[in-house]
């Protein structure tokens, strides 16, 4: 199960990507996040080490309902995970290593925080980076006035969507239209999956 916090975020970087995307005229591009490139082989690899994780852990895909295929769902990771940290250093947000570290012995070491990271389709290696971006993006939200109570995290919030907003997430639609009208009824992060085929009913990940 995720977290609240892990919940907050995820919502508070659907909605700045979601309002921001269109597609990128490089080839070989995924995605770019303010200016920076996801390249279709960068994604290739994060996806296969994902896949590699997830068999080593015994983890069927099918088991996680993803709203969306694997390819989706890593690539949303990594272009939010890069808006989150761009968005908060144009804020002057900064974290250190030991922080990092905290966050990482909070959650029950690197192995843990790994397995964790599994769950969100985020790859072993790129399971630090994730949390450095989930820890950028609180700082962000608590500099607006989110915290613990109702009105302050949803201040927080509606401040961080906007800085999200600006910086601009492009995705190439090899891997689909992000859908802008996710609901319970239609969770699928993306529509019109492109090369990976259509996505399964109900978020099902093929």
């Amino acid at each position: 199960m995720k977290s609240t916090r892990l919940r907050v975020i995820l919502a508070v970087a659907a909605a700045g990507a979601a309002l921001t995307a269109c597609s990128p005229g490089q080839a070989g591009t995924a995605a770019i996040v303010g200016g920076d490139r996801i390249s279709t082989g960068e994604l290739d690899s994060n996806v296969k080490e994902y896949e590699d994780a997830l068999a080593k852990a015994k983890v069927p895909v099918s088991d996680l309902q993803f709203p969306g295929s694997v390819p989706q769902v890593v690539l949303f990771q990594l272009a939010t995970a890069k808006q989150y940290v761009k968005a908060a250093e144009q804020q002057g947000i900064t974290v250190t290593e030991a922080e990092i570290d905290q966050v990482i012995a909070a959650s029950g070491g690197e192995a843990q925080n790994e397995q964790r990271m599994l769950q969100q389709a985020v790859a072993p290696s790129h399971a630090r980076e994730f949390t450095k971006a989930g820890l950028m993006l609180t700082k962000l939200m608590a500099k607006y006035g989110g915290g613990s109570d109702q009105e302050a995290l949803q201040k927080g919030q509606a401040q961080a969507i906007k800085d999200l907003q600006a910086v601009k997430v492009t995705w190439s639609p090899r891997y689909g239209t992000l859908n802008n009208e996710r609901s319970e009824q239609s969770p699928q992060l993306f529509v019109d999956a492109g090369r990976f085929g259509a996505i399964p009913p109900a978020g099902r990940a093929q």
